[in-house]
């Protein structure tokens, strides 16, 4: 297995070189709470890419700078980075995409998230039936930050619903579009549709990105080879085994480590930490040792139960990350 490597010290190339060299790009998804600065920081060490921000409500980062404090930090090894927002006006999406636009490298517009509070918002897959409003979005979004932008979709029941708002989002330059292979009503459990996703790749003109189950370096492979996708995006994989892409079943040991380290020096709050460390620890500990992990309710007791199970600390990569610059 390939050991993870140091971050670079060059600029990193923007994305859309990075597709137009025809590199096949893993990326990290954007999930609430998850993809912070120090797992984003931590995926990339380990084969990640391109790297996505947590979902952010662009309303109240335009009107909060304690939610522009609060939603975004960065530095420059966090790089490809794409912020993604969640908004259903065009102005404030572009006023949004205009504070990070000299710190990240695209927006994206999140159209494909099925929680109930964000579509009672009339964000997510509340914006699938809105394709004319996406059109704005993508519209403006460029225009007002002069970034790449994308959207982020699920398919419909009705294939020609999606291939309609790709072709919407596409009349304005939208810049690429991810597609999760399942519908709005689909639980994680339904198998995800490849024959989908290759519909919406055969149908579009700009780079596909495909999203839903990708826990293996193997479901990648198998995304790329029956989609011909540009890229694919994980989630619930990446909680488990940030090294995956770097074709790792199980999380390494030393990605543990090295989380704690980012973790402590990033002030990770300890219900963030002890959640992340049960995810990538779910598979490689024993029900019992489960348990046990599950009950540390303080940092201190963390790092002493995984010092006893043999975890070392003061990782060599922790002295190459920078101060997170927040907005």
């Amino acid at each position: 297995m390939d050991e993870p490597e140091e971050q670079p010290t060059e600029q990193p190339k923007p994305i859309m070189d990075l597709i137009a060299g025809g590199k096949f790009l893993y990326i990290a998804a954007p999930m609430v709470r998850y993809s912070k600065l120090p797992f984003r920081l931590l995926c990339r060490r380990w084969g990640c890419d391109v790297a996505f921000t947590p979902m952010i409500v662009a309303q109240d980062f335009v009107s909060s700078k304690f939610a522009r404090r609060a939603e975004f930090s960065t530095n420059p090894n966090d790089r490809p980075l794409i912020t993604q927002f969640a908004a259903k006006d065009p102005v404030v999406l572009g006023r949004a995409a205009e504070f990070v636009a000299k710190v990240c490298d695209g927006i994206d517009i999140n159209c494909g998230c099925p929680q109930k509070w964000v579509i009672a918002e009339s964000y997510g897959c509340a914006l699938l039936k809105k394709p004319d409003l996406v059109r704005d979005m993508v519209r403006t979004a460029k225009q007002m930050s002069g970034l790449p932008v994308s959207i982020k979709i699920r398919v419909a029941d009705d294939m020609s619903e999606t291939i309609e708002l790709v072709k919407r989002a596409e009349a304005v330059g939208v810049s690429w579009i991810t597609v999760h292979g399942r519908t709005v009503s689909q639980r994680s459990s339904v198998p995800v549709n490849h024959d989908a996703v290759k519909m919406v790749k055969e149908n579009a003109s700009v780079p596909i990105f495909a999203n839903g189950h990708c826990f293996t370096i193997q479901d990648a492979t198998d995304w790329k080879e029956k989609t011909n996708v540009n890229g694919i995006m994980a989630a619930r994989g990446l909680l488990e085994n940030p090294a995956l892409f770097r074709g790792y079943d199980l999380t390494p040991p030393q990605v543990v480590s090295e989380y704690c380290d980012l973790a402590l020096s990033y002030g990770v709050p300890q219900h963030i930490t002890h959640q992340h460390l049960m995810f990538m620890l779910h598979r490689v500990h024993s029900r019992e040792e489960r348990r046990r992990f599950n009950t540390l309710r303080s940092v201190p007791a963390i790092l002493s139960y995984l010092q006893t199970a043999g975890y070392n600390f003061d990782s060599q990569y922790n002295t190459l990350d920078t101060t997170p610059s927040n907005l």
